[in-house]
């Protein structure tokens, strides 16, 4: 049922009733995608780099990125990954994947197995200091990212020393400087849920949003309340949480709907789990729907069938496998 009033603060570890009360009154999201965007796509050997190119275009007039998609974006809701690699692959970019799929170590540490999430880090700079000198011939200087907790963890990885003079960057602002926005968006407003952990480092993210949008995007504030394992592990302080922010999604909902109380309305947002935490909202939030920003601009620029279309262009003949 709604939680319709303040929930009890927590003063102790909730009973295992209340803690599976509160797990269900907000469940998880249904509806994700039954394979993997490597699944799909046929790259899921960990000794093999895939390079995703559009094969009309030359070497020259393409520049290389190496994106690290993540676990949430590649085995969650991997069509985040996937619209990812679609833009690029839109902007004309050759796109280079990790071979496999990696974790960037972040959980691990934030979870107190600080030697773990050390070993995830030491041996993925190991890999990808294998995977440039493989591709020495690609002069990769941009290292793309889809994920704030990814973003945070890599900014230790000194990328600067395994690609020498690249810069880290999200896949929303990489878009921006590569001049993507959508027009004539009619129908749909929007809001923008700003995750704590912010992948975006060198711009605004409510700037970014507005700009790639083409269309006014209200800034929601406060925590979604899903925090990485916290909806998981202590769904009752995340009840806490998620009532303050449904307080403040209804009301920049109402914002956005006067004059038109039928409008529809998605809030966007650029990190897998808030994406998830949003997600539960569906149902009690105002009819508020929750999305990735890359996906929704997939979507307008590419069109419905995009996530189908770009995996058919990439299997045939857009995806070269390069020998680890």
């Amino acid at each position: 049922q709604n939680q319709v009033k303040q929930p009890p603060a927590t003063l102790r570890k909730a009973p295992i009733k209340a803690q599976v009360i509160h797990f269900i009154n907000k469940p998880m999201p249904g509806n994700l995608p039954k394979r993997t965007s490597r699944a799909l796509m046929d790259i899921e050997d960990d000794k093999v780099i895939p390079v995703i190119r559009n094969p009309q275009l030359k070497a020259d007039q393409s520049e290389a990125v190496f994106y690290f998609p993540g676990c949430g974006s590649e085995r969650l809701f991997s069509q985040v990954g996937l619209a990812t690699q679609a833009m690029l692959y839109h902007v004309g970019a050759t796109t280079v994947l990790p071979p496999g799929y990696l974790c960037c170590g972040y959980p691990q540490t934030a979870a107190g197995e600080e030697d773990k999430g050390q070993k995830i880090t030491t041996d993925n700079r190991v890999l990808f200091h294998r995977v440039a000198n493989t591709l020495n011939y690609l002069d990769i200087k941009t290292v793309v990212v889809s994920c704030g907790t990814c973003m945070d963890q890599l900014m230790k990885y000194q990328f600067d020393k395994i690609f020498p003079g690249c810069r880290l960057i999200d896949i929303h602002e990489y878009l921006m400087e590569k001049g993507v926005k959508l027009e004539g968006i009619t129908g749909t407003k929007y809001m923008y849920h700003e995750p704590c952990h912010a992948p975006m480092k060198i711009y605004s993210g409510i700037k970014v949003a507005n700009e790639l949008m083409g269309t006014r995007v209200d800034l929601n504030d406060r925590c979604c309340g899903e925090s990485g394992t916290l909806a998981v592990a202590r769904p009752d302080i995340s009840t806490q949480v998620r009532f303050r922010k449904q307080e403040e999604m209804e009301q920049g909902a109402a914002a956005l709907r006067e004059g038109d109380a039928n409008a529809q309305v998605k809030i966007l947002t650029s990190c897998p789990s808030c994406l998830q935490g949003l997600t539960r909202y569906a149902n009690d939030g105002g009819g508020i729907e929750a999305d990735y920003i890359v996906v929704e601009i997939a979507k307008h620029l590419l069109g419905d069938n995009w996530l189908p279309e770009y995996v058919d262009r990439a299997n045939h003949g857009g995806i070269e496998r390069v020998l680890l």
